[in-house]
């Protein structure tokens, strides 16, 4: 077999290994299998890469392979689940960053005598990788608190964004025309630009979403950068990336019961209303309880369903609930876990925190079904959730989460929520579910309530 055939038999093997992947990280018992397999897939390509390409910069080469290790490694072993979202926003801008940096270096390289299909290449890859590199960073930036999570706008905000992607348009056609690398450079900086300004209106609540849209960038940026250096893994490669981001990005959508223009324009969570009340100028209580008489009853419940959102994932209490959880089994009580799609950051986020305490995935619910089994439920634990077992999502025209399908725990005959206190989710409202006389609420850090709440079933 000649080197091009066994460079070519080497990709089809990577290729599959990519599909395999996508599919294993579709099934939380699964992931970490197609987890491997896909990278396995991407060590074989770089591989077998190197090994049949004559190599002109073998220690850049090499520099740069010890450089991303060292930087890849300990961020990937390091990074807390609560901060997975904003790993991903910066591994996927540098994804894009590369791949812009790939287009500019192969025009510089040709001395601007490109073909106009490269041309085409070359601009979809500077553009697309340029936003997603810029947006990505200021998505990085509003999920670790470097900036404001609010959304940052104003007058004519979009009229400037417009007019920002009709200057990209405009010196693209120049470049297409002929005209030298300098039109490239003001695409570049105009894309820049755009990224930045378009990630800035929208609010840390919906920053997962646009990562994943970015996600998406970053993969056709990289199909791009196939073409230009006639590359077939990364044109593949890239186009699963760009595939699957988009339909997560749909998916986070539907999931939120809003659609992504709204999302993207919408400027989402820049109000917050909530003040601790009920919201409606009333001055409404809610109804206290003491983790003793919150543990006496979950110890003699029969049926509990525990709903885990962001706020277990920040306190780290995925271990202190899973030992709750096996207290609770072992006096008798079913125990499920009610999964909403976004419950964490992104989907599958909570699945993988739950994994992390060793909580079968038998016990893992998706929505639907957790929704059918509410009205048989004793007790609905709610831990560090608010936004998705809001009912004003169905009950609320007005509300501006109507429409995002919920976890409807209002159905279950008693429920408890652990807080930290009476602030509103990312949606900045208020829960009128806190303020039904079912509903008794355990203020505190979710890992000490949890706590708590071990120690009274241990000793009842």
């Amino acid at each position: 077999m000649s080197h091009p055939e066994l460079v070519g038999a080497i990709d089809i093997v990577a290729f599959v290994c990519f599909i395999l992947a996508l599919k294993g990280l579709s099934s939380p018992p699964l992931a970490r299998r197609g987890n491997l397999v896909g990278a396995a897939g991407m060590l074989l390509a770089v591989a077998f890469a190197l090994a049949f390409t004559p190599l002109h910069h073998l220690l850049l080469l090499v520099v740069a392979l010890v450089l991303g290790v060292a930087v890849g490694v300990p961020a990937a072993r390091l990074v807390k689940m609560t901060a997975m979202p904003q790993m991903v926003a910066a591994f996927n801008g540098v994804g894009g960053g590369a791949a812009a940096l790939v287009a500019l270096a192969t025009f510089a390289q040709r001395g601007g005598l490109t073909s106009d299909g490269e041309r085409v290449a070359i601009l979809v890859d500077v553009v697309i990788g340029s936003i997603s590199l810029t947006g990505s960073a200021i998505a990085f930036a509003k999920l670790q608190e470097l900036m404001t999570g609010r959304p940052i706008v104003y007058p004519a905000q979009q009229r400037v964004n417009g007019a920002i992607a009709i200057v990209i348009v405009a010196f693209a056609v120049a470049l297409l025309a002929g005209v030298g690398g300098l039109a490239l450079v003001l695409v570049l900086v105009s894309s820049l630009a755009l990224g930045v300004a378009f990630v800035l209106p929208i609010g840390g609540a919906d920053a997962p979403v646009v990562i994943s849209l970015l996600n998406a960038f970053t993969g056709l940026s990289v199909a791009a950068s196939g073409f230009v250096l006639n590359d077939t893994v990364l044109i593949v490669g890239g186009t699963l990336v760009g595939a699957s981001g988009a339909l997560l990005t749909r998916m986070m959508s539907q999931a939120m019961g809003r659609s992504l223009t709204n999302i993207l324009f919408g400027a989402f969570g820049a109000v917050v209303t909530a003040t601790g009340t009920a919201g409606d100028g009333s001055d409404r209580s809610v109804r206290s309880s003491t983790p003793e008489d919150v543990g006496t009853m979950l110890a003699y419940a029969d049926r509990v369903m525990v709903v885990p959102g962001y706020g277990l994932a920040v306190a780290q209490a995925q271990h202190t609930l899973r030992e709750l959880v096996s207290l609770l089994e072992a006096r008798g009580v079913t125990v499920t876990y009610a999964i909403h799609p976004v419950a964490g950051r992104m989907p599958g986020h909570m699945n993988v925190l739950l994994a992390e305490a060793d909580v079968p995935y038998e016990q893992l619910e998706e929505m639907d079904v957790a929704n059918g089994e509410l009205a048989r439920t004793d007790v609905a634990l709610v831990v560090g959730a608010n936004d998705v077992v809001n009912p004003a999502a169905r009950d609320s025209p007005g509300s501006p989460i109507y429409g995002m399908p919920i976890i409807e725990v209002d159905q279950a005959k008693s429920v408890v929520f652990l807080k930290r206190s009476m602030r509103p989710g990312f949606a900045g409202i208020d829960n009128e579910l806190l303020f039904d006389p079912k509903t008794v609420l355990l203020f505190g850090d979710a890992k000490d309530s949890l706590a708590k709440l071990v120690a009274v079933v241990k000793a009842v």
